[in-house]
């Protein structure tokens, strides 16, 4: 008896958590129109949370509720006209609101974004200026998130290889250009994909045999070979094998970040480059991600299609062609790349 009852509270906690986990996620995935929301002087909580509910920003008002208490951040809520996006969530739609930060501007990072483009991003966006985010990128301390490698995996003084590259999750951030710190939105997007990979995909990673660094190095070049999203899980499971057999992956990708050339053509020196980053030269996954990944990519990565496949290769309309032998991928290659 007694162990029925506590079974059940145990099936009642987990419920609850799951449901309160699930309405602080984004409402929609796509930022879509901002909506204003108007806090007044003094108000409550539970008017903050009304005010969200109403303008469609949160999926439940009470999870607002139980959010800003468990936060302490009930009596921290700072009044003004906030423009929000439907794509964020409610721990970062709080945290707006605690800032104070109403004069915002939105910046997409895009998946599969290195931390060069994303820096260049921010330098074009009108948000610091060139070099800061990538000086931040390999210097700033995020030790608080022990995940994070502790070394750069492309050496202090390299302009790629950042221990932070891949953890840098692709999401719409609002940024104050007036008060932009880098180390700030640094944090912010770690604790994003913290939030977002890490928490709701726990299960999958413990369950799986491979640590979370050499899963997020290679959804990276899973989101850089793939072009459509049913070729994600393909992929990954091609480039699980290639690895687990000891097969070079072979990933032009990679050699792409390594020499930052990201739409010129590869030369044959660029081929040969004495890098671990070089996947054609060097077996294994690369000494880390090569860009930050999206969701979709890690999912993928997290559960492969199993296949006779060794290999693939894109025609110029961008469709995917599979090959089970070598031959065959050289046939293809006839086929659809020297016409």
């Amino acid at each position: 008896m007694i162990k029925n009852v506590f079974v059940g509270f145990l099936v009642i906690a987990v419920s609850c958590v799951v449901w309160f986990e699930w309405n602080l996620r984004p409402v929609s995935r796509t930022e879509g129109d901002k909506r204003l929301v108007i806090i007044e002087q003094g108000g409550s909580m539970k008017s903050v949370a009304s005010a969200l509910k109403r303008e469609g920003l949160v999926r439940s008002q009470l999870a607002v509720l139980l959010y800003g208490k468990q936060a302490g951040v009930e009596a921290k809520i700072k009044a003004g006209r906030y423009a929000l996006a439907p794509s964020l969530s409610v721990r970062e739609i709080v945290a707006i609101l605690v800032s104070g930060s109403v004069d915002q501007q939105s910046v997409t990072i895009p998946e599969g974004f290195t931390v060069t483009q994303i820096d260049a991003l921010l330098a074009r966006s009108g948000i610091g200026k060139p070099g800061d985010f990538i000086r931040c990128a390999f210097s700033c301390d995020v030790s608080t998130f022990a995940f994070i490698p502790n070394k750069n995996p492309g050496g202090d003084n390299s302009e790629f290889g950042s221990k932070v590259e891949g953890y840098l999750f692709p999401e719409t951030y609002f940024i104050n250009p007036s008060s932009y710190n880098p180390e700030q939105l640094l944090q912010r997007m770690i604790l994003t994909f913290d939030q977002r990979i890490r928490s709701t995909y726990a299960q999958e990673i413990r369950g799986s045999t491979r640590s979370l660094e050499d899963i997020i190095t290679m959804a990276s070049l899973v989101e850089e070979e793939s072009r459509h999203d049913e070729e994600r899980a393909v992929i990954a499971g091609i480039l699980w094998k290639r690895l687990d057999e000891g097969i070079a992956l072979g990933v032009d990708a990679s050699v792409r970040y390594l020499t930052s050339k990201q739409s010129q053509s590869l030369t044959k020196n660029d081929l040969a480059e004495d890098s671990p980053y070089n996947t054609r030269k060097f077996k294994g996954l690369p000494p880390g991600p090569i860009t930050n990944p999206g969701e979709s990519s890690i999912v993928a990565t997290l559960n492969p299609t199993v296949s006779d496949y060794y290999y693939y290769l894109h025609d110029s309309a961008g469709n995917i062609h599979y090959a089970k032998t070598n031959d065959e991928h050289n046939a293809n290659k006839v086929r659809y790349l020297r016409r």
